[in-house]
């Protein structure tokens, strides 16, 4: 985390953002996989902006939506009380976040797009712009990382278990 802040360019694009404490206070509260929404946005918005910048895209737009696309308040809490509707919150929960990152920020129609459709394809919003699809990408990536790092335990002991029923069943055969 702190070397993405190290990173000069990337901290300037981002400050107006992080300055804002309805965001970086409450952001830093939500556990989000395993750690809190402020780290997992951090992180969606930092490589992203690495990758757009080395494909020559428009890397400050991506940067700031990046750290914008989960901006939605709802806890972990109130997420558990939606169980039942889990496909329905997933879907809604861009919307939300385009609605509070223009409460407290003005967005370009980019910025919208990339917040907007980071959900696809379980969303049908399609994204319009190569940054969007950058930042679709590397939220899925690190969202996959980042819950399979909660329950990395769980995946090793089947994987062993596994391998010395294998092991077992080469010796016997």
């Amino acid at each position: 985390m702190d070397r993405m802040l190290q990173d000069e360019e990337y901290s300037c694009i981002v400050s107006s953002i992080l300055s804002e404490k309805e965001f970086s206070e409450k952001m830093g509260e939500i556990k989000h996989h395993d750690s809190t929404r402020l780290n997992h946005l951090l992180k969606v918005s930092y490589y992203s902006y690495k990758i757009a910048k080395g494909l020559r895209l428009d890397y400050q737009e991506v940067a700031r939506a990046g750290l914008l696309h989960d901006f939605y308040l709802d806890s972990v809490y109130n997420q558990e009380k939606l169980k039942d509707k889990v496909l329905l919150y997933t879907v809604r929960h861009p919307a939300t976040a385009v609605y509070n990152a223009k409460k407290f920020f003005t967005l370009s129609e980019k910025e919208e797009d990339i917040i907007r459709t980071h959900m696809f394809p379980l969303d049908v919003k399609v994204p319009k712009y190569a940054e969007s699809w950058v930042v679709n990408f590397v939220d899925k990536g690190i969202s996959t990382l980042e819950f399979g790092h909660k329950f990395s335990h769980q995946l090793v002991y089947t994987a062993n278990f596994y391998l010395i029923i294998l092991l077992h069943m080469m010796r016997i055969g």
